[in-house]
C-alpha cells in the first residue's frame, strides 16, 4: 500500500455521514447498571498503558492524524462570538489543512473536513449559512450549556429553537444533581424528552463526567442516557474544572460496548475539554482501536470535541512534510 493510499480520507455528505441507524434507546433497564462495580486503580493502569505500549509513526501518524481531523466538532463557545468569527471557523472548517501540506500528503482533491461546527443556538443561522453545499453538519449546544439548570421546558424550547435553525446535532447537558442523587426515572425521562424535542437531529448527552464524583456514577449515567435515546456520549462540556481524561473515557466506552451488547444498537462517542495537541488526538484515537475497533473511528461514531489541537496537528503535518517545526503563528485556527 503506497503513501497516498494509506493517507486518503474520503468525506461524506451528511445524509451518508448520518446514515447509521440510530439509536431508539430502550425502557429504563435499571438491573443493566445499577450493581456495576468499578476498580480505580485498574481502570487507570489500562488507561494510562494504551497510549504507551501502542506507537504510529511516519506515514501511520500522518494517516492518523487526517482522521483526527475529519472527526474534529471544530467549535466557538464563547460570550463574544459574533457572526463574522462563526464565519471564519465555518472556513477553516471547509478547508482545516493549508493547501501546500494537502498536496504534499496526496490528498488536494480528497475533501478533507472537519466532523462538524458547534456553537450556540443563536450562532446557528450563521453556520448554516456559511456551511451551506460542504455537507459539513451544524452541532449546537442547548438546555441551558454549561450548567443545564434552567427550566425543563426552557430548555426544551432551546433544543426546538436550534432545530428550526437548522442544526442537525444537538449536544444537550444532563442535570447532574439526577445522577448524585441516583435519580434514575427523572435522568431517563428528562434525556428522552430532549430526545424528542431534537427530532431528526442527532443528540450527543453531555455528562460533565467531571461533576459525578465516581466512575460508577459515569458509568450508570452513560447507560441511562443511552437508553433514553442519546445518538452519542460525550463526557464534558470544556466548563468544568476537570473534562475528558483517558480513564473517564475507557468507562464510557465499556458502557457504550455493554450497551451494544444488550440492546444491539450503536451510539457514538464524544470526549470533550482539555484536550489540545496532536498527541492528545492520537491518545485517544489509540484509546478508540483498542477498545471498539476500527467501525468507531469515524466521525458518524467518533468525535473530538476541540478546536485548539487543529492548530497542532496542521503543525505535526507539516513537519511530517518539510521535516521543519513552524511557528504555531502559521496554523491559525480562523
Amino acid at each position: 500500500m503506497n503513501r497516498q493510499e494509506i493517507l486518503v480520507s474520503k468525506r461524506t455528505d451528511l445524509a451518508v455521514q448520518h446514515s447509521h441507524a440510530r439509536n431508539a434507546g430502550t425502557k429504563l433497564a435499571l438491573d443493566w447498571f445499577d450493581d456495576i462495580a468499578v476498580n480505580r486503580s485498574a481502570t487507570e493502569r489500562r488507561a494510562a498503558t494504551l497510549t504507551t505500549r501502542r506507537t504510529v509513526k511516519k506515514e501511520y501518524q500522518a494517516a492518523w492524524l487526517i482522521k483526527a481531523i475529519t472527526c474534529i466538532d471544530l467549535t466557538t463557545l464563547a460570550g463574544d462570538d459574533t457572526a463574522g468569527r462563526v464565519h471564519r471557523l465555518c472556513a477553516k472548517a471547509r478547508r482545516p489543512v493549508r493547501e501546500d501540506i494537502l498536496e504534499a500528503l496526496g490528498l488536494a482533491d480528497a475533501n478533507i473536513t472537519t466532523g462538524a461546527v458547534c456553537v450556540y443556538p443563536t450562532m446557528v443561522p450563521h453556520a448554516v449559512k456559511a456551511l451551506q453545499g460542504s455537507g459539513i453538519p451544524v452541532a449546537s449546544v442547548a438546555t441551558g450549556f454549561p450548567a443545564g439548570l434552567t427550566p425543563l421546558p426552557q430548555r426544551l424550547a432551546e433544543i426546538h429553537y436550534a432545530v428550526g435553525e437548522g442544526a442537525a446535532e444537538i449536544d444537550i447537558v444532563i442535570t447532574r444533581e439526577h445522577v448524585l442523587t441516583q435519580n434514575w426515572s427523572a435522568l431517563y425521562d428528562e434525556i428522552a424528552q430532549m430526545r424528542e424535542a431534537a427530532g431528526e437531529s442527532h443528540l450527543k448527552a453531555i455528562l460533565a463526567t467531571g461533576d459525578l464524583n465516581t466512575l460508577r456514577n459515569v458509568y450508570r449515567a452513560s447507560m441511562v442516557a443511552m437508553q433514553a435515546g442519546a445518538d452519542f456520549i460525550k463526557t464534558s462540556t470544556g466548563k468544568e474544572e476537570v473534562n475528558a481524561t483517558l480513564p473517564v473515557s475507557l468507562i464510557m466506552l465499556r458502557a457504550l460496548r455493554d450497551y451494544g451488547e444488550l440492546s444491539g444498537q450503536t451510539v457514538g462517542f464524544k470526549p470533550a475539554g482539555g484536550m489540545k495537541t496532536a498527541k492528545d488526538a492520537m491518545n485517544w484515537l489509540i484509546l478508540m482501536k483498542e477498545e471498539l475497533g476500527l467501525p468507531w473511528m469515524q466521525p458518524e461514531l467518533f468525535r473530538l470535541g476541540a478546536s485548539s489541537m487543529l492548530g497542532d496537528i496542521e503543525r505535526q503535518l507539516e513537519h511530517y512534510v518539510t521535516g521543519r517545526y513552524a511557528a504555531s503563528s502559521r496554523h491559525a485556527l480562523a
